[in-house]
């Protein structure tokens, strides 16, 4: 009688094991990594995405872009009943940042003190949501918290942000709030940089990077420049593209379809231009990652049904690129709140516990613990750990 062989299937349950079992012939093996682990080179990722509500809903809503926009109508009533608006009579939501930056030291002193009340509002719903995220078991002992977000690129933005900072150390909090140092848009890139093993990296210069949001899909080239600064504080984005599918509206395939078009035409230019690009992509994604690859939940504003059982991102990327170079290519996907967090490692090693907010559609959120030197030389640096749960919802203590 012939031996029995079996298949050997590393999965953190037996539920998700069979999942992958049921879709082995869709789903690839990353083998460097889980998809939305909690243990990642340099950090432990404490707890991302996790959800707060009180009476009037969720408490991040509170602290939105939209939430900035009412504020700033709010200030706007009295000045419109005279009928005279010092901001033309335009929407709240139709003006940008940079024209209420322009507002707030223009010399109309009048929409000047409109923006800057509404700077300040906001920075009191900014400063109370985050006292409440800090009342959290997921956030206890946090020492400094990161402010992302498109919001962040703007002179109100990085006001709000001082000013919510200063309400909190009045009140006795020993907190640290700094805006992001890369921009947004490119941390979203950086980042997925820190969900890689370093050794990956050691005979390459750059990697493939996508941040994957519900109205743009942003990817590009990111040059590690570890001979600079082998902590990735020197990273920067090489190049990259934005498609705005919101507009065009696409199918989840054709979605996926696009999105694998623009990464061969960047792996295309980086033969061209002899850049040395690692065979990895790494992914930021909205939502609850699971190890699978798999989105549990938070997609719902990506086109087409991104949370179907049927569905893997990182499986059909693997499928339409299966090699970069001369080597089988591996893909890695996260949350976009935790990856937008991760290009701020090199900056936060004089704490310990540290957190992320981003400020855009709603409030993206995770916390981090940095892994101590000789925790990153265990040898557990080359396959990162068991994926923690998250999105649960946090009572606060008191």
């Amino acid at each position: 009688m012939k031996p029995m062989r079996f298949r050997a299937v590393d999965v953190p349950s037996l539920a998700s094991g069979l999942k992958d079992i049921m879709a082995e012939d869709t789903l690839t093996t990353v083998g460097i990594g889980q998809h939305g682990a909690s243990r990642l080179p340099s950090v432990e990722v404490d707890s991302y995405n996790i959800e707060i509500k009180d009476e009037d809903g969720f408490l991040g809503d509170r602290a939105s872009k939209g939430a900035f926009q009412k504020i700033l109508d709010e200030w706007r009533k009295p000045v419109k009943k005279d009928g005279d608006d010092p901001f033309g009579g335009k929407a709240s939501e139709e003006i940008s940042k940079k024209e209420l930056d322009a507002l707030l030291v223009g010399d109309d002193v009048e929409a000047s003190a409109i923006v800057h009340s509404a700077v300040e509002g906001f920075a009191h719903e900014l400063a109370f949501v985050t006292r409440r995220f800090l009342k959290t078991k997921a956030w206890d002992k946090t020492e400094a918290i990161v402010v992302g977000g498109g919001f962040r690129q703007s002179r109100i933005g990085e006001l709000a942000i001082a000013r919510a900072g200063i309400i909190l150390k009045a009140e006795g909090f020993k907190i640290e709030m700094v805006p992001i140092r890369f921009h947004p848009d490119d941390a979203g890139l950086i980042g997925c940089a820190h969900l890689a093993p370093s050794w990956i990296f050691e005979a390459h210069d750059s990697l493939l990077a996508v941040d994957i949001g519900g109205t743009n899909i942003r990817c590009g080239v990111v040059e590690t420049r570890q001979k600079k600064a082998p902590d990735l504080s020197k990273a920067q984005v090489w190049a990259s593209e934005i498609w705005r599918h919101a507009d065009d509206e696409p199918t989840r395939e054709g979605a996926v379809k696009k999105l694998a078009g623009m990464l061969k035409d960047f792996i295309a230019k980086t033969e061209k231009e002899g850049l040395k690009l690692a065979p990895f992509i790494g992914v930021s994604c909205p939502g609850v990652i699971d190890a699978d690859g798999s989105i549990e939940k938070g997609a719902q504003n990506l086109p087409g049904n991104w949370e179907s059982s049927k569905f893997n991102l990182p499986a059909s990327l693997v499928e339409a690129i299966p090699t970069i170079g001369d080597h089988d290519a591996a893909v890695l996907m996260h949350n976009d709140g935790v990856v937008q967090g991760l290009s701020e490692i090199p900056f936060m090693q004089d704490h310990k516990r540290w957190g992320i907010l981003t400020i855009g559609t709603g409030l993206g959120n995770a916390r981090f613990t940095n892994r101590a030197p000789a925790d990153k030389k265990s040898g557990n640096e080359k396959k990162n750990g068991d994926k923690k749960s998250s999105d649960k919802k946090e009572k606060d203590k008191d």
